[in-house]
């Protein structure tokens, strides 16, 4: 069953778990999460980028957020994640995705403001949420790229007026964490995100959470994360599956066949994700 993003995120930041969103690319990494969401009776975001829409096709993951509407009852939630353009941010509203992140966090202070509330403005006409960034990741997402010296972190006074002035319904926070696969292990200023969660009381949001050791992600969730974003680790185990497959039959040529270990693979993975957000039997 689709529900509001604020309803799913509400009930995450009141019981202290987290909701995982995952990013999907076509239908078979789509109906994976879903799957094992299902299985595990977690609630879910299915998250979609700028470079996912347009390989899937916005008329067809439309049909497919229908599709799974009827199929499963657990509360899912359909989101777009990193969009920057607003004419695609308007037309995917349009055609009925419940929530949006636009992501202005590359412009300075009052730029991000001014973007960030016209999606707003706009979003409140259908009832869509927003989530918005303060601060940057490094790291690659889809074609954005951000070096580590231009990392950002989030001012927590400043995330008080950005969420205050901005009417934003959830804040990415950039603690420490980058997209991709980190290079030694990570290390997130915890300090940084109490103080956050001190000043803003809007969920709060942890993107780049692959690689993430688990007790450390369920740190960031005791203290005010609602929503972690998982990409690299679903899309690593999807591939494994598929080459493993493919070496052992080089002769395999039926879709059906070879895709059945990549979701196993990928299915192992968002099974531990929701484990580690403690979202499991809270569908």
């Amino acid at each position: 069953m689709i529900i509001s993003r604020n309803q799913i995120l509400k009930d995450a930041q009141l019981k202290t778990y987290a909701v995982p969103a995952f990013n999907i690319h076509n239908l078979e990494t789509m109906k994976t999460v879903l799957d094992t969401a299902q299985e595990l009776r977690s609630p879910v975001m299915i998250a979609a980028t700028p470079g996912t829409v347009g390989y899937m096709g916005r008329e067809f993951l439309a049909e497919m957020m229908k599709a799974a509407t009827k199929r499963y009852d657990i509360p899912i939630c359909f989101h777009l994640d990193h969009h920057e353009n607003m004419d695609d941010i308007v037309t995917l509203i349009n055609m009925g995705v419940p929530s949006v992140m636009i992501d202005a966090s590359h412009h300075d202070f009052e730029e991000n403001v001014r973007i960030v509330r016209e999606v707003v403005d706009y979003a409140a006409k259908f009832g869509v949420a927003v989530e918005a960034e303060l601060g940057r990741l490094s790291g690659i997402e889809d074609d954005l790229e951000v070096d580590e010296k231009d990392q950002i972190y989030t001012n927590p006074k400043q995330a008080q007026e950005f969420v205050e002035r901005t009417g934003i319904d959830s804040l990415a926070v950039a603690i420490g964490t980058a997209h991709g696969l980190y290079k030694g292990e990570p290390k997130l200023d915890i300090d940084r995100l109490a103080a956050i969660q001190k000043e803003v009381d809007i969920p709060l949001v942890l993107h780049g959470a692959s690689g993430l050791p688990v007790k450390l992600v369920q740190e960031t969730i005791k203290l005010g994360i609602c929503k972690v974003n998982i990409a690299t680790e679903l899309k690593i185990a999807f591939a494994n599956g598929l080459k493993g497959y493919l070496q052992e039959h080089p002769d395999a040529n039926d879709p059906r066949h070879y895709f059945k270990d990549a979701i196993d693979e990928m299915k192992k993975v968002a099974a531990d994700k929701m484990k580690m957000c403690g979202s499991v039997n809270r569908g």
